[in-house]
């Protein structure tokens, strides 16, 4: 008798009657688990919109059309600040040429489009595209947002 008391002997009680040692049983209540990871998912759909970051940059205007994208179009972000990001990810300064030339040798044909905020000067741009040449990329293309179609030059 694992429960029993250590002084009492089995079978015997003072009542002069066996007695029965209540067994538990094993049962896990799966409704308040159930609610827990209801309220979870709720929290964690609520959240996940406000959660996606992405790099403000102030794109120019123009009227030109939309582009589709093709699976191997790289995007290179260059920011108020002048910081360039690829793709979602920061780099530091020096390293686009090399970061760049890494994806080349994996992806030969690979397209590079280049965000720059319409507040950098023209110099930097330049640079930037002078830069993802020499990692030996051949197409490189500026993004634009949607201008007035009556504004003319």
């Amino acid at each position: 008798m694992a429960f029993g008391n250590m002084n009492s002997r089995p079978g015997i009680s003072g009542s002069g009657l066996s007695r029965s040692i209540p067994t538990s049983l094993a049962e896990i209540n799966v409704t308040p688990l159930v609610d827990v990871m209801l309220v979870l998912l709720i929290i964690f759909m609520v959240s996940a919109p406000l959660m996606q970051q992405g790099i403000q940059v102030d794109l120019p205007k123009a009227s030109a059309g939309n582009l589709n994208e093709v699976p191997d179009q790289l995007i290179l972000t260059l920011d108020r600040s002048r910081q360039i990001s690829l793709g979602e990810q920061s780099i530091r300064a020096g390293t686009l040429l090399k970061k760049l030339e890494a994806i080349v040798s994996a992806k030969p044909n690979i397209e590079v489009v280049i965000h720059a905020d319409q507040n950098l000067p023209y110099g930097f741009i330049a640079q930037v595209m002078a830069e993802v040449k020499r990692a030996g990329i051949a197409r490189v293309g500026l993004a634009t947002d949607e201008g007035d179609l009556r504004k003319h030059l």
